[in-house]
């Protein structure tokens, strides 16, 4: 894909400067409209938090195999994000989406500057960021980024800096290198490893010929959840059953993705992002990545897109490390989900 992996890691992950300039657009959808569904939910909008790669297989299977429309409703349209406009966040608030799909410090800096939303589940119970290197010179501890130097984009200053917090690093122990997601720096060793994301970058090395590392920030000291389901509080409030209704859809849909990589690729290659000249065997390499992601021990017990509390601290606690102080009770509500896992715990991964 010709994107900037880092722009978009910042758009989704890091968040502050995107909310203030109304990134990750509530863009154009070229999803057909329809008629009144079987429980009369209608139509509704969710904001994808980039464009339609992989990233978004499960929503894929939801809509394909008409579990939207199986829960009520006429149609979920999946808009495409990562254009400027305005923000999930910012689409949420003025009833532009229905529903989006955001990260912790991104929805965070919104509520604290006062807007009603809440992340109600999540699909990455890891954060895909991470340092990629190469086995040959591998970063696989965080005490590693001594000494070495790192590409890291602008974008991804706060989320950086964050994470030599976490680890009590001096930022001047590492020597920060300027980067624009060109992997050629690593492999001519110009750089020693890159900001990047686990689902992408290793899959493209790896294609390549390389042999790469990484090393999680998830597993370095900075724990973040990603791809959250984002609602607003209203939502909560009065159309409780309609999103239990969609969750239980999604749920669906993400069982699918997960046992089928190979399909998940086909339909993020060929029908949902057709247009974006996407590989159907990278696509499928970068599934198979980005299901580590989503399919955990807690989630194998709990459900798809739960958080535990556990985890949620670990959040809160990665948000003030890059400068977001805010309490779990103000970010998350994952109430929905445990009513709707109680109501059908068939619905968990067998």
């Amino acid at each position: 894909m010709a994107i900037s992996l880092d722009r978009r890691a910042f758009l989704r992950t890091t968040g502050l400067a995107g909310l203030a300039l109304g990134l990750a657009a509530c863009g154009e959808t070229t999803a057909a409209g329809g008629g009144g569904g079987a429980s009369g939910l209608g139509s509704v909008k969710l904001q994808l938090s980039w464009k339609k790669n992989i990233e978004f297989a499960g929503e894929y299977f939801a809509d394909s195999k008409g579990y939207f429309k199986a829960a009520g409703f006429s149609q979920v349209e999946l808009l495409s994000g990562g254009g400027s406009g305005t923000s999930v966040e910012s689409g949420l608030a003025t009833g532009r989406c229905w529903a989006g799909l955001s990260a912790p410090t991104i929805t965070a800096p919104a509520v604290l500057q006062g807007a009603q939303l809440k992340i109600v589940g999540a699909t990455f119970q890891k954060n895909p960021f991470a340092i990629v290197s190469l086995n040959k010179n591998p970063i696989k501890e965080a005490k590693d980024l001594a000494g070495k130097k790192i590409g890291v984009q602008d974008s991804n200053e706060l989320v950086w800096n964050a994470l030599l917090k976490a680890n009590n690093l001096d930022p001047s122990s590492v020597t920060r290198v300027p980067f624009q997601s060109d992997p050629s720096m690593l492999t001519s060793g110009q750089l020693d490893g890159y900001v990047g994301y686990v689902t992408s970058g290793p899959v493209r090395l790896r294609m390549q010929g390389h042999d790469p590392a990484y090393l999680l920030f998830a597993d370095a000291g900075l724990p973040l959840v990603a791809e959250t389901f984002t609602v607003t509080q209203e939502t909560i409030d009065k159309e409780r059953d309609k999103l239990k209704a969609f969750l239980t859809a999604e749920i669906k849909g993400w069982r699918d993705a997960v046992a089928d990589p190979a399909k998940s690729a086909e339909l993020a290659a060929t029908v949902y992002g057709k247009d974006q000249n996407l590989d159907v065997k990278e696509q499928t390499e970068e599934a198979k990545m980005q299901n580590e992601l989503v399919v955990t021990p807690d989630v194998k017990a709990n459900g798809l897109f739960t958080i535990t509390p556990e985890l949620i601290e670990q959040n809160i606690a990665s948000l003030a490390k890059a400068g977001l102080n805010i309490k779990a009770e103000q970010l998350f509500d994952l109430t929905i989900l445990d009513e709707i896992y109680k109501a059908d715990p068939s619905l968990k991964l067998s």
